[in-house]
């Protein structure tokens, strides 16, 4: 047992040597504990701690907080989708992006670390939409795709930020950058109150540019082992099953939330 816990602390250890110094001391990225704190805390209290906390309340209105928390996620997944144009253009990423890192130091890839950088503090700022979601006591919408997918892009997030800062990553992170712009749009009109409510007609669309999303990163990543790009095929298979497990869950919920019978019990929730 002692020679586990000895064998174990020195694994721990050696991860918070990451792939530079440079992104080791910036916030959050000494250690993989910050992070893992932050992601067991958001689990213990959307799934416990919060709904029996709530449980002999009344649910929270928050419509002045939700206002601005997704105007705020509209501007910053703005931001973070624009900056490959500042960079050079999503063709640039493309073309170093099967090279070895060869540019580590140059200007492209520490703007590349940086954005990244943002990037996760925004998917752990984006743990507040289940919380929200618990404090109004919409519980049924804190289902395992929901709770999943923000978790999993967390610590992937940190992950590949620590290990692999590399230009693969940049793409799926404009992908789904866009992809929220649209989406917080969305959560901003039904967050004004129940007159913007039929501008909302096309939640469906929303939902179908989520699963074309995951399309999308699919073929960007067979490419990536196809041609034998600069990233370990290990890790690209784990990005392939992730991303296939989000476009099963999503088209599930897809199939269930259109089929009809479910669309009343869809706008109730508005």
């Amino acid at each position: 047992m002692t020679g586990f816990v000895v064998t174990f602390s020195k694994q721990y250890e050696n991860m918070s040597e990451g792939a530079d110094p440079i992104i080791d001391h910036w916030p959050l990225m000494g250690s993989p504990t910050p992070v893992l704190i932050i992601a067991g805390c958001y689990l213990l209290f959307v799934l416990h701690l919060g709904p029996r906390w709530m449980q002999q309340r009344k649910p929270l209105e928050l419509k002045a907080a939700l206002i601005a928390y997704n105007a705020a996620q509209v501007v910053c997944s703005t931001v973070l989708c624009v900056q490959p144009f500042f960079f050079g253009g999503l063709g640039h990423m493309f073309s170093v992006s099967c090279h070895a890192n060869s540019v580590v130091n140059s200007d492209l890839q520490l703007t590349i670390w940086k954005c990244t950088w943002w990037y996760l503090v925004l998917k752990l700022v984006e743990l507040l939409d289940t919380v929200f979601f618990v404090l109004r006591k919409k519980q049924n919408q804190v289902s395992f795709l929901h709770v999943y997918h923000h978790t999993i892009m967390v610590v992937f997030t940190w992950g590949y930020l620590k290990y692999l800062p590399g230009t693969q990553g940049a793409f799926l992170g404009f992908v789904n950058s866009f992809v929220h712009i649209v989406m917080y749009t969305y959560y901003l009109i039904a967050a004004l109150g129940p007159q913007y409510h039929k501008y909302l007609w096309w939640k469906k669309y929303m939902t179908t540019l989520q699963l074309m999303q995951f399309g999308i990163m699919l073929v960007y990543l067979f490419l990536i082992i196809t041609f034998q790009c600069s990233v370990p095929r290990s890790l690209s298979f784990f990005f392939v099953i992730n991303v296939t497990i989000f476009l099963f869950l999503f088209w599930n919920f897809y199939r269930k939330a259109y089929s009809g019978k479910q669309l009343p019990a869809m706008k109730k929730e508005l």
